[in-house]
């Protein structure tokens, strides 16, 4: 490695984070990252009296202040940045609708945008710094989470992790760091970087907990570096960095790849199913077969979803779903959902994944089977394919190979408004009109006189 510390892969994508200027952005990048916005706000609010939420609030009015420039987006309660980014953070990843980054395997939204609000409220930020800050945030936190491969994944929520450091650069960004300053912001942050999976054994809440410390532990570590606070040069890619502890395939060449011609940000999928990322392929595929072939759930006797090593590992650890999110990771659960009511949304979700019988039912059909073409083109692309046996003895096989929601299969415009309402409406987050104005205001971010105050004109 170079002894020029200005070619270290750091300090290049720091210098980019420095020098990225609203104006070098392609119009098209902007536009998605308003979707990204708008889609993230409907999940924040469907988080809204969800008791993990509900806990790191009462955290939050304990140990915080009780009034404060930034907005708790479930209540509009107000406190200090980082508690607002906090419970933001948590609210944003209760109900899986949250975005997610196909090759990283990264939620970006969830970190990002609850950190930046949080900070724009505060510091009276305009429309254009956020919209540049979170996208910051997006180019290095997939990088970062790409950087770390597959082998962190096995054992680490990348979400906890990378979203540290993405949140942290995002921050950062918003408030004015110089590139030195930003490599301290990553550096702080990197070293608090954490999320293990084991939380689905047992159904713990550690989920939510990840993205409320990425968040707060980004912001923080941009704050300290504010005020000269030193964080390690080479957090992600040295000797004793990220990569070292957390990762047996780590490419450094990754964290660099097509600064300012490749933007990442737009390479992020939306979640159309209210489940785990990783089975959506195989939801999908189960649908488009069955439509196709005419069939209801009685009619299949045997489903094998063709998976790739992430997905069993992950999803393997659910095998009897005990609660609503642990039937979000069970690739039975909502396979038995697309069966038998065709839709696997938040109210089958909170309604049948658990007393429906004849989903428990279909669930028992259903197995994971590892196929090494669908492995070898994860995690850049997640291929759904199953095999179904009918009762009547037929062999049908499917494919998907761009599930909903992905950049080649993304939502229309009106898809997307349309689920943030049902996001904001599921747990009476917002009323359809108080989201139709929020989103009004989201797509008009970018011009002169815009706010980050997306619930009040400004």
């Amino acid at each position: 490695m170079s002894t020029d510390t200005a070619d270290w892969p750091t300090a290049r994508l720091c210098s980019f984070i420095a020098e990225l200027d609203f104006e070098q952005i392609p119009p098209r990048v902007v536009h998605f990252a308003k979707g990204l916005m708008i889609d993230w706000l409907g999940s924040a609010l469907a988080g809204k009296g969800a008791h993990q939420v509900e806990i790191i609030d009462g955290f939050a009015r304990a140990m915080g202040p009780a009034d404060g420039p930034s907005t708790i987006i479930p209540t509009r309660r107000r406190t200090s940045p980082y508690f607002a980014a906090m419970v933001n953070a948590a609210a944003s990843h209760i109900v899986e609708q949250d975005d997610v980054h196909n090759g990283s395997v990264f939620h970006p939204a969830a970190v990002i945008f609850p950190a930046v609000l949080a900070v724009a409220e505060a510091e009276g930020k305009t429309g254009r710094d956020v919209l540049t800050a979170c996208i910051a945030g997006y180019e290095v936190g997939i990088r970062v989470g790409e950087f770390l491969g597959r082998s962190h994944y096995e054992i680490f929520h990348t979400t906890g992790t990378a979203g540290a450091v993405a949140a942290a650069a995002a921050v950062g960004r918003l408030i004015g760091l110089d590139a030195a300053g930003l490599n301290h912001a990553l550096g702080s942050a990197g070293t608090q970087a954490a999320g293990l999976w084991e939380f689905l054994r047992d159904a713990a809440d550690s989920k939510q907990l990840h993205t409320a410390r990425a968040a707060a532990n980004g912001l923080f570590s941009a704050y300290l570096a504010r005020d000269g606070f030193k964080g390690a040069a080479q957090i992600l890619e040295g000797k004793k960095g990220m990569a070292s502890g957390m990762s047996s395939d780590a490419d450094p060449a990754r964290l660099t790849d097509g600064l300012g011609s490749r933007w990442a940000t737009e390479e992020t999928s939306f979640k159309w199913h209210a489940a785990c990322r990783h089975t959506h392929p195989a939801a999908d595929a189960l649908q488009l077969l069955m439509r196709g072939e005419g069939l209801g759930p009685d009619d299949i006797a045997d489903v094998v979803t063709h998976v790739h090593q992430g997905a069993i590992d992950v999803l393997g650890a659910v095998v009897i779903p005990q609660t609503v999110h642990q039937a979000k990771f069970s690739m039975g659960t909502v396979l038995g959902l697309i069966a038998v009511h065709g839709v696997a949304d938040l109210d089958a979700f909170e309604h049948q994944a658990l007393a429906d019988t004849r989903v428990a039912r279909f669930r028992a059909k259903v197995r994971m089977e590892f196929d090494a073409e669908i492995d070898r083109l994860y995690p850049k692309q997640w291929v759904g394919k199953v095999s179904v046996m009918t009762i009547d003895g037929r062999k049908l096989d499917t494919r998907v190979d761009e599930p909903k929601g992905d950049p080649g299969n993304t939502l229309a415009k009106q898809e997307l408004e349309a689920k943030a309402i049902r996001l904001a409406e599921f747990r009476g987050g917002a009323t359809a009109d108080e989201m139709r104005a929020c989103i009004a205001r989201i797509w008009r971010l970018d011009q002169p006189g815009s706010t980050a105050h997306i619930f009040a004109e400004s």
